[in-house]
């Protein structure tokens, strides 16, 4: 039991926040087979990272957020086979710096909307995938790496949890995850995180209530607990719900809530009251879901689940939507994005909060009006992380 663990080892001091790995997040590429998704990074990631050692940018290997779905995660976990992969991206000059254990299934199915939060919490084979993430991550880190989270879903969404029972059986299933985290790094000497990824329209979505949440689960468990449950606070996701970077972190803090990711991200921006709703429609697209808020003049905040379902409605107002933009992209058109508020987050970051991987997280290039597109995705990828270093160079 969790009580008669020993102390687990002792954690790094925080790093500056200049020494701490930035990278991409590799759902960008498709899967859900191992293979496919492997083969999509090299095609990629390596270019991405001649691009950046060219500039001066990149001196090492490039960190990635590796995507494993269930899928590939099975692929991978008899022995040998997370080392051997490991070596494979080594050679190609890649580093797996976490993993991304959000989509279970197929995050590129040509409809995927609400499934991506399913398995959610309450259901065991959630913390099954999770449990072979956290155990396939150290054998994929490079040697001496001593700390490295796995990002999930938010509990999952908000109206699977209506039933106080599910809401129940999903804290039950956290503080399971809890225990077996503490154990392993107590038996391996690396800790590893596991991150839930608050979003608009999940059980966790606001940075307050999430905070609360966790705080809730970590209640009864060790102290040592609040280091291996943590939250990946994602840019665009606060932001599309009108809450503050500063408010977001500082929510955390107050609860003793420790992250574990930084996912920097950019949302699209929309002045509902003058512009016309036309030039929203090329972001309408079927295979994700793109939550919509709408702040209206007497500073309320209306939701909508999905994009189409706001424009059918048009309420006038100031429009945020969860359609994941280019980081470096400040306008698509004469439509406006959320760039500032990766600005606003990376000047209140604090090396004491825990944060040790800065990931760009940008999975929806496919589904861009033709437009806006780049000319290839290794150099899209390159601008988004060239941006990110210009920004943390003033910090």
């Amino acid at each position: 039991m969790i009580h008669r663990l020993m102390q687990p080892p002792a954690l790094p001091p925080p790093a500056r926040l200049a020494d701490l790995p930035i990278g991409y997040c590799a759902n960008v590429h498709p899967g859900p087979g191992l293979r496919r998704a492997i083969d999509g990074l090299l095609a990629t990631a390596p270019a991405v990272a001649r691009i950046l050692r060219r500039e001066g940018l990149l001196r090492g290997p490039l960190p990635v957020g590796l995507w494993l779905s269930d899928e590939a995660a099975r692929t991978v976990e008899p022995p040998g086979e997370a080392e051997r992969l490991r070596d494979e991206l080594a050679g190609a000059g890649l580093v797996v710096a976490g993993l991304n254990g959000f989509p279970q299934g197929d995050f590129h199915d040509r409809i995927v909307k609400h499934r991506v939060y399913t398995p959610h919490w309450a259901d065991p084979a959630r913390r099954e995938h999770t449990r072979r993430l956290a155990e396939i991550l150290p054998r994929l880190l490079p040697a001496g790496t001593l700390q490295a989270g796995v990002t999930t879903v938010p509990v999952g969404w908000a109206s699977d949890f209506s039933d106080p029972a599910a809401v129940d059986a999903a804290i039950s299933n956290l503080r399971g995850i809890a225990e077996s985290l503490l154990a392993q790094w107590q038996q391996r000497g690396v800790l590893i995180h596991l991150d839930l990824e608050p979003e608009p329209g999940c059980l966790l979505q606001r940075p307050g209530e999430s905070a609360a949440f966790l705080a809730q689960v970590l209640d009864p468990l060790p102290p040592a607990a609040r280091e291996v449950l943590r939250i990946c606070h994602d840019v665009c996701h606060a932001a599309v719900l009108f809450e503050t970077q500063e408010d977001a972190l500082a929510a955390y803090r107050a609860a003793g809530v420790r992250l574990g990711r930084l996912q920097i991200s950019n949302a699209v921006d929309f002045d509902g009251t003058a512009s016309d709703f036309r030039l929203l429609r090329p972001f309408e697209e079927p295979r994700w879901l793109h939550q919509t808020a709408v702040l209206d003049g007497q500073g309320r905040v209306h939701f909508y689940e999905d994009l189409p379902i706001a424009l059918d409605e048009a309420p006038e107002g100031f429009w945020r939507i969860h359609f994941h933009v280019p980081v470096h992209v400040e306008t698509l058109g004469r439509v406006g994005t959320t760039r500032s508020e990766i600005e606003a987050c990376l000047a209140e970051l604090r090396p004491e909060d825990g944060c040790d991987f800065l990931e760009v997280e940008t999975y929806a290039w496919s589904a861009l009006p033709a437009a806006l597109r780049p000319g290839s995705l290794d150099e899209g990828i390159a601008e988004e992380l060239r941006f990110v270093h210009g920004l943390l160079a003033t910090r």
